[in-house]
């Protein structure tokens, strides 16, 4: 069997779990794929270089890849997933300080979304009362569920994102360090970086992504529209890797080796214990509070790979309420099409009933 070669851009998040595996764990050498993946600093960084096909796939934020195919935010890149990468796994996280003061100005339960968007509404009115500048609150990119969760949250308290509270965007790896020196004073990011945060002693987890959203898109394996066309016989044999790693990852008995794979220098570069707490779903929530546990935190099993033309309409409708669009009965046509739940079907269909070691 001839080996193809395949170039995978990933970010470092607890996300890109099935693409490590894939390779690490051999399931793409089985399927007659080198795999070369390689760590971006930054989404922007990574959909450009799938773009100009320095990658040949990428672990990408859905929302990301529908923007580029709009051609929305200056890049005109057609892109289309096959298939999804995880749903789930992201939390909202803010500086302890902030947190302290949202905790004083909650009237009931803080874990309750409506009651902790309440607080914030209060704490943006006093700050503005009291001559104070607006709050900073980043997301890992302007086009991502991060971006739009934060927009939900603040829809409850009647308060708009980059209007009542500055945005910035922050790479993923980046939240940490920006929330310590207090360029920001809160974000939303996908795990480990609101834990890694809150393990530094710096922030607090305000929300769980589930709390706003349950079984949220998040990442897909995206390619460009043209190459899905073009070069079958790769989505396909890279598609299958990666259904056998979610068989191999939603067995219990491997996580800690999924950890342990996620943490190495040239992937997360974190401790293990802290990545394998996430993927029990036992969360750091800080300010002295007890972990928090989550039924399926992250999902990685194979209904939660399954596109969904569906959440094509959940991100316009984010991208709207952002400011970024104004959507027409085309613009939506071509944001399902990104989603591919036929291309899915045909994976699936590959890899039959064959036994997953």
């Amino acid at each position: 069997m001839t080996t193809l070669h395949l170039r995978v851009g990933f970010m470092p998040l607890v996300d890109c779990a099935l693409v490590v595996l894939a390779k690490d764990e051999g399931f793409a050498e089985a399927e007659g794929l080198n795999l070369e993946l390689v760590r971006e600093v930054s989404w922007s960084n990574l959909r450009d270089k799938l773009n100009v096909r320095l990658f040949d796939a990428a672990h990408m934020l859905g929302p990301a890849a529908i923007a580029a195919t709009l051609g929305i935010g200056g890049v005109k890149a057609p892109m289309a997933a096959p298939m999804a990468l995880n749903r789930d796994g992201a939390a909202i996280t803010l500086s302890l300080r902030r947190f302290e003061e949202l905790s004083r100005l909650a009237e009931g339960d803080l874990s309750d979304t409506a009651v902790s968007a309440r607080a914030l509404a209060a704490m943006v009115a006093r700050r503005s009362a009291s001559g104070l500048p607006p709050l900073t609150f980043a997301a890992v990119f302007g086009f991502s569920t991060h971006t739009y969760l934060l927009g939900e949250w603040l829809e409850k308290a009647g308060l708009r994102l980059g209007e009542d509270i500055r945005f910035e965007v922050v790479p993923p790896p980046q939240t940490v360090e920006a929330l310590a020196s207090g360029r920001i004073d809160g974000f939303c990011a996908g795990a480990p970086w609101n834990s890694a945060a809150v393990a530094a002693g710096i922030g607090a987890m305000v929300h769980a992504s589930v709390d706003l959203r349950r079984n949220c898109h998040d990442k897909v394996l995206a390619w460009r529209a043209d190459d899905v066309q073009k070069r079958p016989a790769a989505v396909s044999k890279l598609g299958a890797a990666i259904l056998k790693a979610s068989a191999w990852a939603c067995r219990p008995e491997n996580v800690s080796r999924m950890a342990h794979h996620l943490s190495a220098p040239d992937r997360l570069a974190l401790p293990a214990e802290l990545i394998e707490r996430i993927l029990h779903g036992e969360l750091l929530q800080g300010d002295d509070r007890p972990t928090r546990r989550i039924g399926q935190f992250i999902r990685f099993d194979r209904e939660a790979l399954r596109p969904d033309p569906d959440d094509a309409d959940w991100v316009l409708a984010g991208m709207e309420r952002a400011g970024q669009v104004v959507a027409t009965p085309q613009m939506r046509d071509a944001a399902r099409e990104v989603l591919l739940s036929a291309s899915f079907g045909s994976i699936l269909a590959s890899i039959g009933d064959q036994p997953i070691v």
